[in-house]
């Protein structure tokens, strides 16, 4: 099997296939350990999965802490609390990407997979109307052809793979928010503080080396200004005056990142020789955060589905095509969900928020819900 993106979804889908013994040679044009556009938040259930596979030791041994206190604050509103727990997992976890995809690709190295990074896929291999390979560049600037039974697209939201096997898009809708996000120092650590205002919301998590990721989304019915520090702080402090006192008192570290190519939709996540997984297969706003923990979920979906000689055409077939209906139904009430609260609007629902904010059931649902748990 040919993996193509080595980031969460391709290299977690790499280390499950090489464990059961699958030949898989995993590419990524990046060099690694690199870092790359992420909210970095990593919710209960994948952390379960990172346990499961034996790594979650290494990726807290990066230094990220287990969050294990929520905080979500809306207008006139306010749930703060232990975050729930899933088994032994009582908490997130919000490692820089540079190390976790890093820790991932290695033990898919150890399982047996062989990694080339700074190689970029620049067509598919087609025989009798079934993708049978990759044609990609080498560091070096030649073109090498490599084969493989199954091709796997782990390569983003804008995947070379979908593209080359004319993937279409089975839904999609308007794109939502945009992103900008830095990492501070001197904020304090309560946990993971979530913000939602009118047409803008905010997120402090803590990660590695004392630093906190300090985020803001913008809802894009807002005209975006040219400034983008600007928009950066004012939003924080339309978000909560609480945040903008911590950003007073905090020291940005890093330069500004931004996103607002940030697309909804599901693709077709299969077809013959090829396959989708993570943001490849199916993307959504990031407000709620779930793009990592999605990737871990989607990668053991495909994984335990390819239990099968890759050569059987009508098995193949069959099992993604079980994949894909598995994904549509498992990620479709998430998807939804996110559309709505991507709207940064809580004038329908805030009201009811107020009048629960004391009641500890509807804050336990509340923190469950946002951590991935029902």
């Amino acid at each position: 099997m040919i993996v193509v993106g080595a980031r969460c979804a391709g290299a977690a889908v790499a280390l499950l296939l090489a464990r059961t013994g699958r030949r898989v040679l995993l590419l990524d044009r990046a060099r690694f350990p690199s870092d790359t556009l992420s909210t970095l938040y990593i919710h209960q259930p994948g952390l379960a999965r990172l346990e499961r596979w034996g790594l979650l030791g290494e990726v807290l041994a990066t230094g990220a802490p287990l969050l294990t206190r929520l905080s979500l604050s809306f207008p006139g509103a306010r749930f703060t609390g232990p975050a729930p727990a899933l088994g032994t997992i009582t908490g997130g976890c919000a490692p820089r990407r540079y190390a976790l995809d890093h820790l991932l690709v290695q033990a898919a190295i150890r399982a047996g997979a062989e990694f080339r990074p700074r190689t970029t896929v620049v067509d598919l291999q087609w025989e009798d109307g079934k993708v049978t390979g990759v044609r990609h560049g080498t560091p070096r600037g030649s073109t090498t052809l490599a084969r493989a039974h199954l091709v796997i697209g782990a390569d983003g939201r804008n995947s070379t793979v979908a593209r080359l096997a004319h993937a279409p898009f089975v839904r999609q809708d308007p794109r939502s928010t945009r992103v900008y996000y830095s990492y501070w120092s001197g904020i304090p650590d309560p946990g993971v503080q979530i913000y939602t205002g009118h047409g803008m919301g905010a997120g402090c998590i803590p990660t590695q080396d004392g630093l906190t990721l300090v985020s803001v989304q913008v809802s894009r019915t807002i005209p975006a200004h040219d400034d983008r520090q600007h928009t950066y702080r004012e939003m924080a402090r339309q978000s909560s005056t609480e945040l903008d006192r911590q950003l007073a008192e905090g020291k940005q570290e890093d330069r500004l990142y931004c996103c607002s190519d940030l697309p909804n939709f599901f693709r077709r996540p299969h077809g013959p020789g090829w396959a989708l997984v993570g943001d490849a297969a199916h993307n959504k706003d990031p407000t709620p955060g779930r793009g990592i923990t999605d990737a871990f979920i989607q990668a053991e979906m495909l994984a335990e589905r390819l239990d099968f000689p890759l050569d059987d055409t009508q098995q193949a077939d069959a099992a993604l095509s079980k994949y894909a209906q598995q994904l549509r139904e498992e990620f479709t009430p998430a998807y939804e969900s996110t559309l709505t609260t991507a709207r940064l609007d809580p004038n329908g629902y805030i009201q009811h928020l107020i009048d629960n904010q004391h009641d500890p059931a509807f804050a336990e649902h509340l923190f469950r819900s946002f951590s991935g748990l029902d």
